[in-house]
């Protein structure tokens, strides 16, 4: 554990009435370091542990598609919490109640993660709090800061795991023997009452550990078997569908790594997923123009002035208003449900920067469809997606191509050709709405 967990300040440990688990990433109640960490120093105090979840209406696109999902997570935690003996408050309040709470604690435990608002929040809270303040990892199978190297391709990445040990998995169940404690706050979510954006509307899509483990049953029953096969294919329901609640820590990724048996999805979650979030672990500019590699930045800002023969404005391409059917269609899908099939949302991504004014431009659409829309949004693996459609992980390709410059090319008409898609269009290219 000692590689997951970084103190955030030089407060001490005090003589108080609770261990409090400050829980804003890994939103489970299994299978989860930080919490089994809070867990171990309750015991230890013999302190009963209180969660603290919760849910800001103040950062940018909070909005009713991520607070119902969030919530019902919120409302599966509450009961698995009280289960177990351990106090748990909920809190939807666009302030947050954590001074109030860690003035009853003698620590505080919290999520390591490694964007969004959240690294900022906290380096805020180290400064008010006057208790010690731990942040711990629990995002994947790698401890983020076991290395202060940033990986530029997969492939180094992947030959680097390949020589370290097995790391250690959290305890399925880290609750055990910590003194009780009857509390349970989970208060009534009423979207119309929040300052957040009403119009990025619930999803069908289900939040919380048990619909996330249903998820991944389903994935192992029958997506498995053909996910090398077919996951690249529109019309076919071959990945998994697990982004969403990895995303929002509704299931760890030791659970799923543990439970799916296919090479070509353990790599992707073993190696691509993880090295998303290295780099945001180490480079503060992850979501910036100038973290590209320098071929990457040249090639684009030679090209930056090309001719492009459609140019779009933000607001045509969320409204799903271009000449491609295909493109248009995937941005529905975005807005309607909140995901972008795999394939598609590669193309989705080489066609915002041929058709806007500027990679620069092109990188601000990207960054605020995705995370406005996409459940999966604001995460160490949607900006690896973002950027690798600009070229980060990738090498240079030729020929050189308006635009692109050496940044590889991707078209409808290929795939059109590569794969189908037939089935998807029908579905999704209806028009565009909220």
């Amino acid at each position: 554990m000692n590689d997951r967990v970084k103190t955030l300040n030089d407060a001490p440990v005090r003589e108080r009435s609770y261990v409090l688990y400050w829980m804003v990433a890994y939103r489970r109640a299994t299978s989860n370091f930080a919490l089994q960490h809070a867990a171990a120093l309750a015991r230890s105090l013999r302190k009963p542990l209180l969660v603290y979840e919760p849910l800001s209406s103040e950062c940018r696109w909070a909005c009713d598609r991520f607070h119902q999902f969030v919530y019902e997570g919120m409302q599966e935690n509450a009961r698995r919490f009280a289960a177990k003996g351990v106090g748990y408050v909920a809190d939807l309040s666009p302030k947050g109640r954590l001074l109030e709470l860690a003035g009853d604690a003698c620590v505080v435990v919290t999520d390591d993660w490694p964007c969004f608002f959240i690294p900022r929040m906290q380096e805020r809270a180290a400064e008010l709090l006057d208790v010690k303040l731990d942040a711990v990892d629990s995002n994947g199978l790698f401890p983020m800061r076991a290395t202060e190297r940033v990986f530029l391709t997969a492939a180094s990445f992947r030959r680097f795991l390949q020589k370290r040990e097995a790391d250690t998995h959290p305890v399925a169940n880290p609750l055990r023997n910590v003194p009780p404690m009857d509390r349970c706050e989970l208060p009534e979510l009423d979207l119309s009452s929040l300052p957040i954006d009403h119009q990025v509307k619930p999803v069908d899509l289900k939040g919380g550990t048990r619909e996330a483990e249903r998820v991944l049953k389903r994935f192992m029953s029958g997506r498995e078997s053909r996910y090398a096969e077919d996951r690249n294919v529109p019309d076919l329901e071959a990945t998994s569908g697990l982004s969403p609640y990895l995303h929002f820590g509704h299931i760890s990724a030791h659970q799923v790594a543990d439970s799916v048996e296919s090479p070509e999805f353990l790599d992707q979650l073993k190696v691509w997923r993880e090295l998303g979030y290295n780099f945001c672990a180490h480079r503060e500019d992850y979501d910036q123009f100038e973290s590209l590699a320098p071929w990457a930045r040249l090639t684009l800002e030679e090209r930056a002035s090309d001719p492009r023969e459609h140019v779009y404005t933000l607001e045509e391409f969320e409204r799903g208003e271009t000449h491609d059917p295909l493109w248009n269609a995937a941005q529905n899908q975005l807005v309607q449900e909140g995901i972008i099939h795999n394939y598609l949302r590669m193309l989705w991504g080489k066609k915002i920067l041929e058709w806007s004014a500027s990679p620069r431009d092109a990188l601000t659409t990207m960054i605020e469809l995705n995370n406005k829309y996409a459940l999966d949004g604001r995460d160490p693996n949607s900006y690896s997606g973002i950027f690798w459609i600009l070229g980060r992980y990738d090498r240079a390709w030729g020929p050189r191509r308006p635009v692109f410059g050496t940044i590889r090319y991707m078209s409808s008409k290929n795939t059109y050709r590569k794969t189908r898609v037939r089935r998807y269009l029908e579905r999704f290219d209806s028009g565009c709405s909220n």
